[in-house]
C-alpha cells in the first residue's frame, strides 16, 4: 500500500512537470493524470491502511496514515478535479495558456490528495499551505488587473488563515498527547485545566484559520472576489473542492485532535454555532441580491458551506451526518453550477444575469441549451434541498441536530436554515424559470449547445445528485459509521 500512496503523491506531480516540457499534450495528459489519480484513491480506500514516513525536520514528523475520513475526501476530490478537466477540454481549447491552467490543476490535486492523507497535524498544515500556493495561479489565470488583485487578496486571506493555524498548531502540543489525528481526540485533560484560556485559544484559532478556507465570516470575502475572475473550471474546484480543505481541517482540529467533548456544552461552541448561522443568513442575502453570474454562485458557497459547518460545531452524531452529507451535495451542486455558468459564458458572453434596469439577460437559454440548463435545475434543487434530491437529507439532519443540541433555542437554527434555503431557491430558481419559460415577447438570448465535453461532465453530476439523493442509504451507513467512531 506504501507504493500506491507514493503513486498518488507522485502521478499527479509528474504529470504537471511533463505538461511544463510538452504543453501541447494538456488534453491528453491532465485527463489522464486526474483519472489514474481516482483510481489510486479508490484502490487506498479498500485497502489497508499503512502508515509511510515522508521525513523529520524541526522535531517534527510529517507521514502519511490515511483513515476513513480522509479516503472518501481524497476520493471525492479526486472525482471532482476528473470531471472539471473533462469540461476543461472545450472550455480552454483557445485559451493562450491552457496547458499552464492543467499544471496547476494537477499540483492542486497532489497537495489536496497529500492533504487528505496527512497522518498529523504538521503534515496537513504543509499541504494545506501546497494546496494556497497552488491554487494561487489558478485565479491569476487572465493576466488582468481585476485577477491580479483578486489572486493578491486569495493569498493574503489564506495566509491569515495559515497564521492563525500555525499559532494554534504551536500552542496544541502543551494540551495534547500527540498531534496525530486520532479518532476522539488526545487531549490532556489536566493540561488544559491548568491553562484554559490559551488551551481554548489554541482550539479556537485552529478552527478559525481553517475557516478562513472554508469562506466563515469574516474571513470570507476573497471568495466572492476571486470566484468572479477566475476560469470557470478553477471557480468550480474553489468552490467545490478547495473550501472542503477548510471543513476537513475543522473536522480534524475538532474531533480528532481536541475531541468533540471539550467544546461541547461550552460558550466557545454557542460563539461558533452563531458564528456559521450569521454566515448561513448573510452569505444567502449577499447571493440573493448580486446581479453577477460566478460572483451570485460565490456568496453561494460562502452560505452553503457553512450549512456543513453548523453541522460540525453541533458536536452531536446527527450533526456531523448532516455535515458530510452537505459536503457531498454541495460539492455535487457546486462544481455542476459553476460549470454550467462557464458554458453559458464559453457560449453566449453573458456574465450578468439581469442588467442594471433588472431586465433578464438569459431569457429562453434553456431551450437552446437544453442539456446545460437542465443540470443547472438540478443542481439548483439539490443547493435548496428539495426532495428527492441528496441536498435534501443533509439539510433535515442539520435543523434535526439544532433541534437536538440547543434546547430553548435551537429553533433559531432551524429557522435560519429554512429562510436560507427560500433565500437560495430565489436567486436559482429566478435563473431557471427565466431560461426555461421566458415572458412572451422577450429577447431571447442567443446561444448553442457545447459539445459533448462541456454537457457531459455536467449530465453525470446531474445525475448524481438525483440518484444518491433516492438511494442515499449506502451515505448515511457510511457516515453514521464515522460519526460513532468519533462520539
Amino acid at each position: 500500500m506504501k507504493f500506491i500512496y507514493t503513486l498518488s503523491l507522485l502521478v499527479p506531480v509528474a504529470a504537471a512537470l511533463w505538461l511544463i516540457c510538452r504543453p501541447k499534450t494538456w488534453k491528453c495528459v491532465s485527463v489522464s493524470a486526474a483519472a489514474a489519480e481516482l483510481v489510486l484513491c479508490l484502490i487506498s480506500a479498500v485497502s489497508p491502511s499503512q502508515r509511510l514516513h515522508l521525513f523529520y525536520a524541526m522535531g517534527l514528523d510529517f507521514y502519511i496514515m490515511p483513515d476513513g475520513m480522509g479516503l472518501f475526501f481524497v476520493c471525492f476530490f479526486a472525482f471532482l478535479v476528473l470531471l472539471a478537466l473533462v469540461f476543461n477540454l472545450e472550455y480552454s481549447a483557445h485559451s493562450e495558456r491552457p496547458g499552464e491552467l492543467c499544471v496547476w490543476f494537477l499540483l492542486t490535486l497532489a497537495s489536496l490528495v497529500a492533504m487528505g492523507l496527512s497522518g498529523n497535524l504538521p503534515t496537513y498544515y504543509l499541504f494545506f499551505e501546497c494546496v494556497t500556493l497552488c491554487s494561487f495561479p489558478l485565479v491569476l489565470q487572465n493576466r488582468e488587473e481585476k485577477s491580479r488583485k483578486a489572486a493578491v487578496k486569495y493569498l493574503c486571506y489564506s495566509l491569515l488563515g495559515a497564521g492563525m493555524v500555525l499559532f494554534g498548531m504551536f500552542c496544541a502540543p502543551r494540551f495534547l498527547s500527540s498531534l496525530a489525528f486520532i479518532p476522539g481526540g488526545s487531549l490532556d485533560a489536566d493540561a488544559a485545566a491548568q491553562s484554559p484560556k490559551l488551551a481554548l485559544w489554541a482550539c479556537l484559532m485552529l478552527v478559525f484559520g481553517f475557516g478562513c478556507k472554508a469562506g466563515m465570516m469574516p474571513l470570507h470575502d476573497w471568495l466572492p472576489t476571486a470566484h468572479p475572475e477566475a476560469p470557470a473550471t478553477a471557480s468550480a474546484i474553489l468552490s467545490g473542492v478547495i473550501t472542503k480543505a477548510g471543513v476537513l481541517g475543522i473536522i480534524r482540529t475538532l474531533y480528532y485532535l481536541f475531541g468533540a467533548d471539550y467544546l461541547r456544552g461550552t460558550t466557545a461552541q454557542v460563539v461558533l454555532v452563531c458564528a456559521a448561522l450569521v454566515t448561513v443568513f448573510c452569505g444567502s442575502m449577499l447571493a440573493f441580491m448580486e446581479r453577477k453570474l460566478k460572483k451570485r454562485l460565490a456568496y453561494s458557497t460562502v452560505s452553503q458551506v457553512s450549512y456543513a459547518l453548523f453541522g460540525i460545531f453541533c458536536l452531536c452524531p446527527a450533526g456531523l451526518i448532516g455535515a458530510m452529507l452537505q459536503v457531498v451535495f454541495h460539492g455535487l451542486s457546486k462544481v455542476c453550477l459553476f460549470l454550467c455558468a462557464g458554458a453559458i459564458i464559453h457560449q453566449t458572453g453573458v456574465e450578468y444575469v439581469r442588467d442594471k434596469s433588472g431586465r433578464f439577460l438569459l431569457s429562453g437559454i434553456g431551450k437552446t441549451m437544453p442539456f446545460v440548463m437542465l443540470a443547472f435545475a438540478f443542481a439548483a434543487l439539490s443547493l435548496v434541498g428539495i426532495p428527492p434530491f441528496g441536498g435534501f437529507d443533509g439539510k433535515w439532519y442539520l435543523a434535526a441536530a439544532g433541534l437536538q443540541v440547543f434546547e430553548g433555542w435551537g429553533w433559531l437554527g432551524a429557522a435560519v436554515l429554512l429562510i436560507s434555503a427560500l433565500l437560495t431557491a430565489g436567486y436559482l430558481f429566478d435563473i431557471v424559470s427565466g431560461a426555461f419559460f421566458p415572458p412572451k415577447g422577450t429577447e431571447l438570448c442567443k446561444a448553442s449547445e457545447p459539445t459533448w465535453r462541456m454537457w457531459v461532465p455536467t449530465g453525470i453530476l446531474a445525475v448524481l445528485m438525483l440518484t444518491l439523493g433516492i438511494f442515499s442509504s449506502g451515505l448515511m451507513g457510511l457516515f453514521s459509521g464515522l460519526a460513532r467512531i468519533l462520539m
